[in-house]
């Protein structure tokens, strides 16, 4: 049985760019992030939300799981309940959270189009970052709890059940509403 892996981002970017011999003035370039975010995105000072780790990851020319230290092989994948790959967002070395956890559900299967997650919105601790902004899609199931989605300029709670898909290049956000943890089931597709 897989072990359920929590793994360092930004580490694994530096890694990624190294081995493409990207300067970070590249790669801000290629994201349209300065240079000083990515440096602190890989020194685990800041951690970006999964749109711009898919800019990231675009612009690195990897498959976005590749972050998290996926070598993916396999034309299908099963993740069995306690086997995800779990990514958790940190405001700084600290350890302060972000209020959201991350699990990948697609990891191992090569060639994927989509990017499924179990997420998991906790009442934020500290101030959410701005919305983010990237290409593709998002799709938001909830599955647990109330989720409160900020997204250009609207802002509506979804209760379980209820499902939200938008177009990732409109400012969004989503976060915890009220003071129990949320699950949400997140579908996430951006272009090659």
């Amino acid at each position: 049985m897989a072990e359920r892996s929590e793994t360092t981002v930004g580490e694994r970017i530096r890694q990624v760019r190294e081995r493409a011999g990207l300067s970070l003035q590249e790669l801000a370039d290629r994201t349209g992030y300065t240079s000083a975010l990515l440096n602190q995105v890989e020194n685990h000072l800041v951690s970006p939300p999964l749109g711009a780790l898919g800019k990231i990851a675009h612009a690195l020319g990897v498959p976005l799981g590749e972050l998290w230290g996926e070598d993916a092989r396999d034309p299908y994948t099963i993740v069995r309940k306690g086997e995800s790959r779990q990514v958790s967002r940190f405001a700084s070395r600290e350890g302060v959270s972000y209020g959201y956890t991350y699990e990948s559900l697609g990891f191992g299967k090569k060639d994927r189009h989509i990017e499924p997650f179990l997420i998991t919105l906790e009442p934020p601790t500290v101030p959410h970052p701005k919305p983010s902004v990237h290409e593709g899609e998002e799709f938001l199931l909830v599955l647990e709890g109330r989720m409160e989605v900020h997204l250009a300029g609207h802002t509506d709670v979804l209760e379980p059940g209820d499902s939200i898909l938008y177009d990732a290049s409109l400012p969004h956000r989503v976060t915890c509403h009220g003071d129990q943890p949320a699950k949400v089931l997140a579908v996430i597709w951006q272009p090659e």
